[in-house]
């Protein structure tokens, strides 16, 4: 029987710099935050986002983004957990978005895999709907950006904000060619993640290449989504150079200029103060 190949080490992409990750998870520890903070600024990653997926881990983003100058939060409830959006989430997550440390309402959206493959701890699709709605609604209260999370839900998810009057992120964008085209035509931007570098995945390159700059951003969505060649292995922001490098070179550019240009959006679509 032959042996496995071991998996390589993940190892940062050396002498990148002004990168920003546009969506990841902290909040396991303030101790291990820190250290992955370190980590990602050695690494060239200068801001983040960090994203709760309930009341109680968004109040840790919250947290982590008062702790560290270059990292800022996202606060909302997860579709899947969307039956917990009682008043008193409600509540608090309304209280969370308010705040300045606060850059965008989500993850929310829509999720139908988990509706089929875990149906008894998954909101059903009419209570993910009305949630999102509720999320979008605050989004617009508090002039913060929507950021959406979508599994296997594109024409549910098109049609549920058809008619949204706020800014709109779609975070780690995996839907086909026709679906990106369609969110760019709306003004929507477009975050990619490490599975854009997944040797299957030449579709999800080619949308990374069409999706103009002024409506792109790239994410971990640590600790998930690892790059290759890493995959499988626990993902975190220092490992985001080599995502910002195979969309890099998807797009014909070095990493430099596209840091710069992402710069810029990722600045305009937080509401961050210009450098």
């Amino acid at each position: 029987m032959s042996k496995k190949k071991p998996r390589p080490t993940p190892v940062a992409v050396p002498g990148l710099s002004g990168l920003s990750d546009a969506h990841t998870h902290l909040y396991s520890h303030p101790d291990e935050d820190a250290a992955l903070v370190a980590r990602a600024a050695a690494a060239g990653v200068e801001r983040m986002v960090t994203v709760g997926d309930d009341v109680a881990e968004s109040q840790a983003a919250l947290d982590a983004a008062h702790a560290h100058p270059g990292v800022w939060a996202a606060c909302a409830v997860h579709p899947v957990r969307a039956h917990e959006l009682d008043a008193a989430a409600r509540e608090s997550i309304a209280r969370m978005a308010a705040d300045p440390r606060c850059v965008a309402v989500g993850e929310t959206g829509l999720d139908t895999y988990w509706i089929e493959h875990a149906p008894e701890t998954t909101a059903p699709l009419e209570v993910q709907l009305e949630a999102l709605d509720w999320h979008a609604r605050l989004a617009k209260q508090v002039g913060k950006v929507l950021m959406i999370h979508n599994r296997e839900a594109d024409a549910q998810l098109l049609e549920a904000l058809a008619d949204v009057d706020v800014p709109v992120m779609l975070h780690c964008f995996s839907s086909p060619l026709a679906v990106a085209k369609e969110a760019v035509a709306r003004g929507w931007v477009l975050s990619f993640a490490g599975n854009v570098t997944f040797k299957r995945n030449e579709e999800l390159r080619q949308a990374a290449a069409l999706v103009p700059v002024e409506q792109l951003l790239i994410e971990t969505d640590a600790p998930y989504m690892t790059p290759e060649p890493f995959r499988g292995q626990r993902n975190e922001p220092a490992l985001i150079g080599h995502t910002w490098q195979c969309i890099a070179d998807a797009r014909g550019v070095e990493v430099s200029d596209l840091a710069v240009a992402v710069g810029a959006t990722f600045t305009r679509v937080f509401g961050l103060p210009q450098a």
